[in-house]
């Protein structure tokens, strides 16, 4: 067995693999009497198969498997005796020319390897990274104030509909009477809208539904008819108004803070507003952080100043998917492949660097925001927190969900290190202007 190698550039070495009969003929006569002992033919009992019938039928593939079997062992170990950084894979030669799988023959095969680039670079106070303190306005707490109270408020009866009104109404046509639909006058469309607003209780409206709501599912949905035989239907409807349904914000009382804030928490309208402001600064620092890491991650990649063997990696994207993506897909898409690879490199060398470790209590901590986070989205506050651990672990049980928190805690330990040894350019804006940077 020999093993050539040939630097192509700084990334990329060719390896050259001289296989010869001896090293083989052995794994493939053990993979031979395997199925000698294993084979099921008729005519022959369990292990009485002859050889030569053996070596007709498994002959050719044991010869290949057990060529491919020094092929990874020599790769394997050239990689580890010469403690090549290697990135994905060998990969065979574009140039490898066809092979004569023929026993007792010698084979040539060549492999292209990449090589990962080392990253050496260190951060000062010298080093500036732009952070964003968003200042708290006014009419920002003004605007949270009065979606809470919506988000909690209720349907009331109302005079005449407004824009943001829901009318409870009766379609009829002909002998044909839908009773009681419930119409979102936001779902109208804008058009005809205006025709809605204005509307009380026991006015009529002649409707086209095709022109009102463009929307089929919703036209179906409120005409409870199957979206199908909506082609059907003459468009021309009698609109009766039953009631308007009004959305009232609610109330500034104590069970209103108990809903939104937990029994007791909040006892008085400046507790309400203190807690609002809280809550955007808590938001805020959210987005300040986040903006930070986008920032950072750029700063940092383009000190280190990777290269990559980029045709190969092209390469290796096409075949590590068994050709999942064309090579144009793959094309389409490498500018933030890279990008992303790249960031990954850096994560690792800081977190070395820096000795940056992720303890369970560090994912727990992590998944029970991100569950806390989801029952937010539907309204659901002060969920207890055995409750929200449990959902938290049910999270980091999902292998998907699992890696994913675990690049993220990865990266908020590894930029929060970061942010300790560099400067932070403090900019105060406003959120309006926050909003608009790219």
């Amino acid at each position: 067995m020999n093993i050539e190698q040939n630097k192509i550039d700084d990334l990329n070495i060719e390896l050259t693999l001289s296989i010869a009969n001896e090293d083989y003929a052995a794994k493939r006569k053990k993979r031979l009497n395997e199925h000698k002992r294993t084979a099921e033919i008729k005519g022959f009992r369990k292990g009485m198969v002859p050889m030569p019938l053996i070596e007709k039928i498994y002959g050719q593939s044991c010869l290949v498997d057990s060529v491919n079997d020094v092929i990874a062992d020599a790769l394997n170990g050239f990689i580890k005796d010469n403690d090549l950084k290697v990135i994905g894979e060998p990969l065979p030669a574009e140039n490898q020319p066809e092979t004569d799988w023929t026993n007792g023959n010698g084979f040539t095969f060549k492999f292209d390897v990449a090589l990962a680039p080392k990253i050496d670079f260190e951060l000062s106070k010298d080093d500036e990274i732009p952070y964003y303190n968003i200042k708290i306005s006014d009419k920002a707490k003004a605007e949270m104030k009065e979606n809470l109270l919506k988000q909690y408020g209720s349907l009331e009866e109302g005079e005449a509909a407004k824009a943001e009104d829901f009318i409870i109404v009766d379609f009829e046509q002909g002998e044909t009477k839908v009773e009681g639909t419930y119409v979102a006058l936001r779902n109208v469309d804008e058009a005809v809208r205006p025709s809605f607003v204005g509307l009380k209780a026991g006015d009529t409206l002649d409707v086209n539904v095709n022109e009102a709501f463009t929307n089929e599912t919703d036209r179906a949905s409120l005409l409870k008819i199957d979206k199908e035989k909506l082609s059907e239907i003459d468009p021309m409807y009698k609109m009766t108004v039953r009631n308007v349904k009004t959305f009232v914000s609610a109330p500034l009382n104590q069970d209103t803070f108990d809903k939104i804030f937990g029994k007791d928490s909040v006892k008085s309208e400046e507790e309400f507003d203190a807690r609002i402001a809280e809550r955007l600064a808590a938001e805020y620092e959210q987005e300040s952080s986040f903006r930070f890491n986008k920032d950072a991650r750029e700063y940092l990649v383009a000190k280190a100043n990777i290269s990559l063997p980029e045709k190969f990696l092209k390469r290796w994207i096409f075949v590590a998917n068994d050709g999942k993506f064309t090579m144009e897909e793959i094309e389409k898409e490498f500018d933030l492949f890279l990008e992303d690879y790249r960031w990954q490199m850096v994560r690792h060398y800081l977190m070395e660097k820096y000795s940056v470790k992720v303890e369970e209590a560090d994912l727990l901590a992590s998944a029970k925001g991100f569950a806390a986070y989801q029952f937010a989205m539907y309204g659901i506050n002060n969920v207890p927190d055995a409750e929200l651990e449990n959902y938290a672990r049910n999270i980091l049980a999902q292998e998907k969900e699992g890696r994913r928190v675990l690049d993220q805690v990865e990266e908020t330990k590894t930029l929060s290190a970061v942010k300790d040894v560099v400067t932070l350019k403090k900019h105060s804006i406003s959120v309006e202007k926050f909003r608009e940077l790219k």
